[in-house]
């Protein structure tokens, strides 16, 4: 006879002896690890795993025994249950030191190497900072109702939110409206996802959809539009179909770097740091490092719309930004016009992730690198540095500590670099992300 008797769910006692790199608590239990979702440094918790492998195991609260002093209220109501922030239960100041740590640790862990010099990490606003992004959409026929959010916790269901205190608050204030809206529409079930772009003045949707929006839909959307401080676009199969719904929502976005004059017009898709508070800090600190003047010839690397290009050529430096995307930097070379600097940017077409040195060389000679790689990192491009390709000074930024740390290793064991300085820049607070900046220094042969 089948026994089809579930087996019991075990409940672990568990001391929290540190914090891991996706901001969950670490405690072991007979050698093996346990990865604790929501638990903080020196909590005594009750918790369950959900995910059993051999060497680790994945577990969530059951109970808090004893609480952490850096434990706090959760701003959201929806902490719980959305999988968007994992660290509003830890208390914000806490929550860079713990990153701060992480970044040290994958540092040391993976690419055995050291600054000699930790920067104070940079930290902005923590809420309403995230300008950028996308959020999903499912009509749940049962309650005939559309959901718009994250993913729960722990599944892949979509948390039925009504507020979100990281997005930009009247993003956030319509988040009601916007399911009703969606529910009412007849394509309704064909809407998978809307990703969202900001700026100081515009709020901009772009509907991804699956079918054809009728004469009523489009008459909802309008009206909705002129009733709240948002633009629809949409987009019905690749990036080449986004486009304005009307003449009205065909509107400009921009972000500014006032220290430097600069203005960065863009279109909802192009890719720009979520953060904008805080990338006026990061763009100082990369200028601080960098230290770019008149008689500089320097290379940006993965240099997008040219967040980090501009402010170089603002010091006299001539400046050849590189990208990869053919759009992007048909943005770039406007921005670059529009503020005038076209005397000192070039900008070339180059797969980073597929440069030769041949290639390379084609670009000329620069003394100064500044590298904003995308998490897979740099390993091509930095593979390539010998007698002929060394700039004196490298500034990496970078949005993955693992693969900083691999590339760390390469300049400073492999490529005679100098390890000189690093520091976090919190850029996505109360989750675990971490992004940082780094300075190497060719060292005397």
């Amino acid at each position: 006879m089948r026994d089809d008797t579930k087996p019991k769910k075990k409940i672990l006692l568990a001391t929290i002896e540190n914090i891991d790199q996706e901001g969950r608590g670490v405690t072991h239990v007979e050698g093996k690890a346990i990865f604790v979702e929501g638990a903080l440094q020196g909590e005594i918790v009750e918790c369950e795993s959900y995910v059993r492998k051999s060497t680790y195991e994945i577990a969530f609260i059951k109970r808090v025994i004893k609480q952490s002093n850096l434990r706090v209220k959760p701003k959201c109501d929806h902490f719980n249950l959305c999988g968007g922030c994992s660290m509003q239960h830890f208390e914000f100041q806490a929550q860079i030191a713990a990153k701060q740590r992480v970044f040290e640790n994958t540092l040391s862990r993976i690419g055995k190497v050291k600054p000699e010099t930790l920067l104070t990490p940079l930290a902005g606003p923590s809420w309403n900072y995230r300008y950028k992004g996308r959020l999903r959409v499912k009509f749940v026929v049962k309650k005939n109702k559309a959901l718009v959010g994250f993913n729960e916790k722990r599944t892949h269901f979509i948390a039925d939110i009504s507020s979100c205190e990281v997005l930009p608050k009247n993003l956030s204030d319509i988040l009601p409206k916007l399911k009703d809206l969606i529910t009412q529409l007849s394509i309704k079930d064909k809407i998978p996802q809307i990703e969202f772009a900001a700026d100081q003045n515009h709020l901009v949707l772009v509907l991804r959809i699956l079918d054809v929006l009728n004469v009523n839909d489009e008459a909802l959307l309008n009206t909705f539009s002129s009733q709240h401080p948002v633009q629809f676009w949409t987009q019905s199969k690749g990036p080449d179909t986004i486009k304005p719904l009307s003449k009205k929502d065909d509107v400009k976005l921009s972000y500014t770097l006032k220290e430097f004059e600069l203005q960065f017009n863009f279109m909802p898709y192009d890719f720009t740091q979520i953060n904008p508070f805080i990338n006026q800090v990061l763009v100082r600190r990369a200028m601080s490092l960098l230290k770019p003047s008149k008689d500089d010839q320097i290379f940006d690397f993965f240099c997008g719309l040219g967040n980090f290009t501009l402010p170089i050529a603002t010091f006299g430096a001539k400046v050849t930004g590189i990208e990869g995307s053919v759009s992007l930097l048909e943005r770039a070379k406007q921005c670059r016009d529009e503020n005038h600097l076209d005397d000192l940017v070039d900008y070339q077409c180059i797969n980073l992730f597929e440069i030769t040195k041949e290639l390379l060389l084609k670009l000329g000679k620069a003394n100064k690198w500044l590298i904003d790689p995308p998490r897979d990192g740099a390993f091509q491009l930095l593979q390539l540095i010998d007698d002929e390709i060394n700039p004196l000074a490298i500034v990496y930024v970078s949005c993955n500590p693992a693969t900083l740390a691999r590339d760390a290793q390469i300049l400073v064991n492999e490529k005679g670099y100098k390890f000189d300085k690093a520091g976090i820049v919190n850029m996505f607070p109360h989750t675990s992300h971490v992004e940082s900046v780094a300075l190497f220094l060719k060292t005397e042969s």
